[in-house]
């Protein structure tokens, strides 16, 4: 069974969370603080963690520091905070993904079943998938379209595409993109993704201004929907 520690200083939200997440057959934790987060992931570690990041005793981004101090565990944010400087902290810092505060608890659900899909699959992502009518090789490096027709691209337009596939459902920040693929140099050239991402999407999304696959998380990063 799949334990969830949900961290937060409203008590309300905590007992909804208990209440939905053993309903599904969940083992939930619940903590109230940050240290008393980090203390009940020391003693009964979980395979995933809900974090409010507006704790009373320590910030929500050095509660994750702290867990990634030892554990890869996933961490889903909770975020009050209306900025997105809050939410780039939390992802640069180690957090898998993000819900803004008010929420729907079928958003938090369906976060977290995106997140414990990803725990139970190989360590390696699935060698091809699929953006709109193209089947994409992560293996030999190769997009096709349906009719068999192969779409060139360039290296950095791959390496973008890659770091986001091997990711699926998985909000990447942009700082982690830059740096991974530009290098840690350029971790403020926004644009550059701006520029790449269209490119990708005139070459494979169906309708381009709409995109289906390749999203954007405004301000804070990007995300492949499967």
């Amino acid at each position: 069974m799949t334990r969830i520690l949900v961290v937060d200083d409203e008590p309300q939200i905590l007992r909804a969370l208990r209440i939905n997440l053993r309903a599904r057959r969940y083992d939930v934790d619940v903590a109230g603080t940050g240290a008393a987060a980090l203390k009940a992931a020391a003693s009964h570690p979980p395979d995933l963690v809900v974090l409010d990041l507006g704790l009373p005793d320590i910030d929500g981004v050095e509660v994750i520091r702290g867990l990634r101090g030892w554990t890869t565990v996933p961490i889903i944010v909770l975020s009050g905070r209306a900025g997105s400087e809050d939410k780039v902290a939390a992802l640069d810092a180690g957090a898998d993904d993000y819900v803004t505060k008010p929420f729907g608890v079928e958003e938090l659900l369906a976060r977290i079943r995106a997140v414990t899909r990803r725990l139970g699959a190989p360590s390696e992502a699935v060698p091809t998938l699929r953006i709109g009518q193209h089947t994409v090789d992560l293996t030999d490096h190769s997009v096709r379209r349906d009719d068999g027709t192969e779409v060139k691209l360039t290296p950095i337009q791959w390496s973008v595409l890659e770091k986001l596939l091997r990711h699926p459902g998985k909000l990447v920040s942009q700082r982690q993109l830059l740096q991974d693929v530009w290098g840690p140099e350029y971790q403020n050239e926004t644009n550059y993704l701006r520029q790449y991402l269209a490119q990708l999407r005139r070459k494979l999304e169906d309708d381009p201004a709409r995109p289906r696959h390749l999203i954007t998380e405004p301000g804070m990063g990007y995300r492949y929907r499967p």
